[in-house]
């Protein structure tokens, strides 16, 4: 009897676990069509949802992606003048490179095209006051991009001079007064400098070159490279890119569409509308000086960014052309 209760009982035991192995097989076997159906279901369910929305399509080509192509070289080209020589492959692939830079920046380009609704004409007047090449305004374009910029090296203004060759130069910078932000006196003092750098190379290109390096740097090179071509010449990568950032500024500039940049006329930046007004004496507060000609601080320093402070103490007795917009200059635009 014991062994046979025993029997029964293992049997019994069996019995059970094949019975629930049986019901577990069976809900695991549903449970897996389930899932398999829920999931072809959806798959179904997904691929019809992208094939009926257009935007989900995917074509051979998707127009998400941008059409990155390299940029056309000129037949041929100078600079104030003076040849580039395309014909040298280092010449082209650095052109080549700024053009591709400038050209897919495109936030910054298309605001320096709007920009120079406001400011191309009045430049190129003063270059050619001074009797500089109409070239040398894309030369302010790669320093400032037309903009009152401050580098992390200390350059400053629209023409990115040091406090020291600022001050060598005649412009007058102190903490109320940065004559490096007056559109007039820095195009002057840039002047002034390349007339100096053209008097000592003979031409204009490197004249450019030593805008960016400093004189010092560019009689090395020359002493040590036995040449004054800016095209022949072994310089930092700075200085052998800038040149051809001005070149590649003129090309975009003159002809944005050519390059992808569409910008309407009327979305061009206009002059502001402003009266000159002459300070010889102090300021006690712009803000107020400003409210007292019919406008206010904010269009009084975005015509005058050469004022670094609220108030002008003057104590030299400098006298001062303020421009002062018109009241109306903000509506009648």
């Amino acid at each position: 009897m014991k062994y046979i209760s025993f029997s029964i009982t293992v049997l019994c035991a069996t019995l059970v676990l094949l019975s629930w192995r049986g019901v577990n097989t069976a809900n695991n076997t549903n449970t897996a069509n389930n899932t398999n159906t829920a999931n072809n279901t959806n798959t179904a369910s997904t691929a019809k949802t992208a094939t009926n929305n257009p935007a989900n399509s995917a074509p051979a080509q998707n127009a998400s992606i941008q059409n990155v192509t390299i940029p056309p070289l000129p037949k041929s080209a100078t600079f104030c003048s003076e040849k580039v020589p395309l014909e040298n492959f280092d010449v082209r692939e650095s052109l080549t490179r700024e053009l591709f830079s400038i050209m897919y920046a495109h936030s910054s380009t298309t605001y320096i095209i709007q920009l120079q609704g406001r400011f191309k004409e009045m430049i190129i007047k003063m270059l050619e006051k001074e009797g500089i090449p109409a070239d040398i305004y894309y030369l302010c374009v790669a320093e400032s991009m037309l903009q009152p910029l401050a580098s992390p090296a200390g350059a400053k203004g629209y023409w990115q001079f040091t406090d020291a060759t600022a001050k060598s130069f005649g412009l007058f910078v102190n903490r109320e007064v940065d004559e490096r932000y007056n559109w007039e006196k820095a195009t002057a003092a840039a002047c002034r400098y390349l007339k100096k750098g053209y008097e000592k190379y003979g031409n204009w290109t490197l004249a450019a070159a030593s805008y960016n390096i400093g004189f010092a740097n560019v009689d090395k090179r020359v002493a040590e490279q036995g040449t004054t071509n800016y095209y022949n010449m072994q310089f930092p990568q700075e200085t052998a890119r800038y040149v051809y950032r001005a070149l590649a500024y003129r090309e975009i500039l003159e002809n944005p569409a050519k390059f992808g940049f569409n910008i309407a006329k009327e979305h061009l930046c206009k002059p502001i509308k402003c009266k000159s007004v002459k300070v010889s004496g102090s300021v006690a507060n712009w803000s107020t000086f400003a409210k007292e000609h019919g406008t206010n601080f904010k269009m009084l320093k975005m015509s005058n960014e050469w004022i670094r402070s609220s108030k002008l103490v003057n104590a030299e007795r400098r006298t001062y052309n303020v421009l002062v917009p018109l009241p109306d200059a903000r509506t009648n635009y």
